[in-house]
This record gives structure tokens, C-alpha cells and sequence, in this order.
């Protein structure tokens, strides 16, 4: 017997409401020509907490990334990061964070060790390399050179010198974009053991489930614009759904196609969202709405066929909000 889904909530508790705020954004704009890339964006970042900006390629993520980073410099707005202006002190800020980009360019005559210690030359202070290379798991690699890591290490590399200042805020582009999956796995775990150490991470991420499992609060991002901020459970509970039924439903010929409004009228679903081939039911009590669904089609003489049930998830929230996937 099928039983009812419910929304996975984020891999740890986030902080107190009352967290003091670490970096605090506010009506951010930056324009490129007529183009707005970042229009009108607003929050805040709590010490010791993952914060993920999540939306599709071009939605402002990185734009709004750099600059807080300092590396761009905003049209419209204000950011700043403990207690400092990004516009007016910039050096003193770029102190305080680490950074990894989307693609880190290494060289190639440098083993990983020598890399870390290049890196740590750059500040008054720096982490030992033996440190650094056991936080990312890469001790076996230490005498090896870039071009004979894997892309999964690589990236821990990329980790390791973005931490080599021992930064208050840790910013993170894509950070396991081309991994495969064990490889993101790794990397998600030393996120969230840096979490633990109580470091703050800020996250831009495409991938759903990367932002539901690592992060304690999202920014959805969509046009420039900030168009949901929430807990992932609080995202989700925007559903009013604990599980989503996607399926084809086949009319016999000369039936017609399935009628969206009769599929609202369902007991329990909340909404009904349409695909080329294939619709999705979000129901708040999943059995009652199984067996209605199976009744509807019966009666109407069509099958029920290739049906998935699962738990609502961030993709489910932005389908909602925008009307299209997020990978779209």
C-alpha cells in the first residue's frame, strides 16, 4: 500500500532567527546596457549558516556573487559584509572572505601542496597546507600536479585555497557543476562539516537538491529578481502538497484528452500542473487521490500509465512560481 510522502527538510537545523547578520544586501542593482541582471535584490546572511542562491543559468546568481565578492561593482544598492561596505572597502573585505569560482586556473608546474602555499602568500596570515589538505581530503595527493587530479578533486583543491585565510565568509559558484555524483557527494560533505565549524557559506547553485540538502535558508532567483526566500521546508510547504503524482494519462481512441479542470476537482489535490505528454498532481493526502485518479480515468476511458510518486522538492516550488522547470 502506497503511504503519504513528506517533505526531506534541509541536512541540519539552520540558526536561531535572532543570528547576528554576517553580510546584508540591499535593493542590489546592476545593469549591463539596457539589460538588468540584478534588479532590486534584498537580503540578509546570518553567521554560521549556508545560504544558497538557487535559479536557472542567468537568473543573477554569480552577478550578484561578484559583488559581494568586490569583484564587480553594483549600478544601484548596497552590500555589506561584517560591518564593511563592499563599494568603500573593498581590500579590507576581500580579507575577510574566500572565494571559489566555477573554474579555478591552476599551474601546471606547481604540485598541490606548492599551490596552497602560493595561495597563502597572498595574506598577512594563512593556514598550514597539512591543514588544509586534510580538511579536503587531499593528503594522498599532496605532491601531485593539477593536470593529475580528477575534476571531483580539482574542486577540493579550489576549496582548500579559498580557505587558506581562514575567511568569516565563504563563497561558493557551482561548486560540484560537471562532478559526478560521488565526487558532489565528497564535496557536499565538507561544506557541511565547514558549517559545523561554524563558518558562513554563501552557495549559487542550479541543482535542486544540492540547495535542499546543504542549505539552511534559499534565495530563488528568476530574471535578476528574488522572486522566493525561505527555509527549504518553508519553500515547499508553498505547495500545500505532501506528495506529487506525475503520470500519462492515454485515452483510448476517440476519447478526449484529459480535462485539467476535472483533475483539480480531485479530492485532495492542491494544483495540477500540465506537460507535453505527462501531468503532475499535487495532493495533500496521497492514497485518497491514487484512487481517485485511477477512478477518473477508468471512467473516462483512458490508462494511467508511467506513474512516479514522490516527495514535492524546490523544482516543484519554482514550476510553481515561474510555470516552467528550472533547468529549462
Amino acid at each position: 500500500m502506497l503511504s503519504d510522502v513528506t517533505a526531506t527538510p534541509s541536512a541540519a537545523s539552520a540558526p536561531p532567527a535572532s543570528a547576528e547578520a554576517l553580510v546584508e544586501v540591499s535593493h542590489l542593482v546592476k545593469r549591463y546596457g539596457r539589460f538588468t541582471a540584478v534588479n532590486d535584490v534584498s537580503f540578509t546572511i546570518r553567521r554560521g549558516e549556508i545560504f544558497g542562491l538557487l535559479g536557472p543559468n542567468g537568473a543573477g546568481k554569480t552577478t550578484t556573487l561578484e559583488i559581494i565578492e568586490g569583484l564587480r561593482r553594483a549600478d544601484g544598492g548596497q552590500v555589506t559584509v561584517d560591518g564593511l561596505d563592499v563599494r568603500r572597502e573593498r581590500r579590507a573585505v576581500q580579507q575577510r572572505i574566500g572565494v571559489q569560482l566555477q573554474a579555478t586556473t591552476l599551474f601546471d608546474g606547481l604540485t598541490v601542496r606548492e599551490t596552497i602555499h602560493l595561495f597563502g602568500a597572498f595574506y598577512p596570515s594563512a593556514r598550514s597546507a597539512d591543514e588544509l589538505l586534510r580538511e579536503v581530503a587531499l593528503e594522498e595527493k599532496a605532491r601531485a600536479k593539477p593536470k593529475e587530479l580528477s575534476g571531483g578533486q580539482r574542486q577540493r583543491l579550489a576549496l582548500a585555497l579559498a580557505l587558506v585565510n581562514d575567511p568569516a565568509l565563504l563563497l561558493l559558484d557551482e561548486p560540484t557543476t560537471g562532478l559526478d555524483p560521488q565526487s558532489r557527494r565528497l564535496l557536499w560533505d565538507t561544506i557541511l562539516r565547514l558549517r559545523e565549524r561554524g563558518k558562513t557559506i554563501v552557495l549559487t547553485t542550479h541543482f535542486m537538491d544540492e540547495a535542499q540538502t546543504l542549505c539552511d535558508r534559499i534565495a530563488i532567483l528568476d530574471g535578476g529578481r528574488i522572486i522566493a526566500q525561505d527555509t527549504p521546508s518553508g519553500l515547499i510547504s508553498l505547495l500545500n502538497a505532501s506528495a506529487t503524482i506525475e503520470c500519462a494519462l492515454t485515452p483510448a481512441p476517440g476519447v478526449q484528452p484529459p480535462d485539467l479542470a476535472g483533475l483539480r476537482l480531485l479530492p485532495d489535490v492542491s494544483d495540477v500542473q500540465a506537460g507535453a505528454e505527462r501531468v503532475r498532481l499535487y495532493s495533500t493526502r496521497l492514497e485518497k487521490t491514487m484512487t481517485a485518479l485511477f477512478q477518473y480515468a477508468e471512467a473516462r476511458g483512458m490508462s494511467v500509465e508511467q506513474i512516479q510518486v514522490q516527495a514535492p522538492t524546490l523544482e516543484d516550488v519554482f514550476l510553481k512560481l515561474t510555470g516552467r522547470a528550472l533547468r529549462e
